[in-house]
């Protein structure tokens, strides 16, 4: 039996995280790179994507509209930024091409906006495609009910200094996960940062730390302190790789799948 390969776009093509994607799907099974996309500013649009990811000319030529490529792929991948990925999804939406985002940063209002093409199409959303990040999700759903409300927790997070938006949407949504476990609504009990006279910490809060220095590409602690002892769950990264790995894993697993809202739990079944 002949097996087709899942055919993947990469939009942001010539970022970091871009290229980090098209060689991840170099290196993986079951996938190909049909289509790279830039933004039309780019002095890189005509340029071969392999070429530029460092994996040698692989013949997928970065163009600057979605419309140029729209037939040549199943599932884009959309790590860049909340305009940008909004247009995409309107696109991907009318031409019932699948979806993995990456992007962070989206108001309420964007994010209604772009949640809505899921009648339509299939969308995987992660703030963080990191297998590991999301074993640790699940851990911290364990800790924050195993723990309760006897325990303080503080969210610290450091990224490299280009991230323009803090705190990072990984910190975010392990805050929203401890507070889920615990009942509480995340918009009312963050704390992002302390200065001054702030007075005694109230239990019910969740406090959130960011550090943006050098090339740091993601570091997460979540804390659980006590009097006596606490629990603190960390994730590293070193490369960008594990997230790019994670999102093509993503890619392939939404071909499975109907037209609907999944995030990373749902592709690695930690449900």
């Amino acid at each position: 039996m002949t097996i087709i390969a899942t055919k993947i776009a990469v939009t942001g093509a010539a970022g970091r995280m871009g290229k980090t994607l098209i060689e991840a799907i170099s290196n993986a099974e079951g996938v190909e790179l049909t289509a790279a996309l830039e933004s039309a500013e780019s002095s890189l649009i005509g340029a071969d994507a392999g070429e530029l990811a460092g994996i040698g000319k692989n013949g997928v030529v970065i163009v600057d509209d979605i419309n140029k490529v729209i037939n040549d792929f199943d599932v884009m991948i959309d790590f860049t930024v909340p305009a940008a990925t909004l247009a995409n999804a309107a696109a991907c939406a009318a031409a019932s091409k699948k979806m993995v985002i990456g992007t962070t940063g989206f108001t309420e209002q964007q994010k209604d906006q772009l949640l809505a093409h899921q009648e339509k199409i299939s969308i995987c959303m992660a703030a963080n495609f990191s297998v590991g990040v999301n074993l640790c999700f699940k851990l911290l759903d364990m800790a924050a009910r195993t723990l309760g409300d006897d325990v303080d927790i503080e969210v610290y997070e450091a990224h490299h200094r280009h991230k323009v938006d803090a705190p990072s949407g990984t910190a975010l949504r392990m805050g929203e996960v401890v507070a889920d476990a615990l009942g509480r609504d995340l918009s009312t009990c963050a704390v992002y940062g302390r200065e001054g006279q702030t007075g005694a910490r109230d239990r019910e809060t969740i406090g959130f730390a960011t550090v943006r220095a050098g090339d740091i590409v993601g570091d997460h602690t979540v804390m659980f302190a006590a009097d006596g002892e606490r629990v603190e769950i960390t994730h590293k990264a070193s490369s960008r790789m594990s997230f790019a790995r994670g999102a093509v894993r993503a890619a392939a697993w939404l071909m499975l799948n109907e037209s609907g809202l999944y995030d990373m739990q749902d592709v690695l079944a930690l449900r």
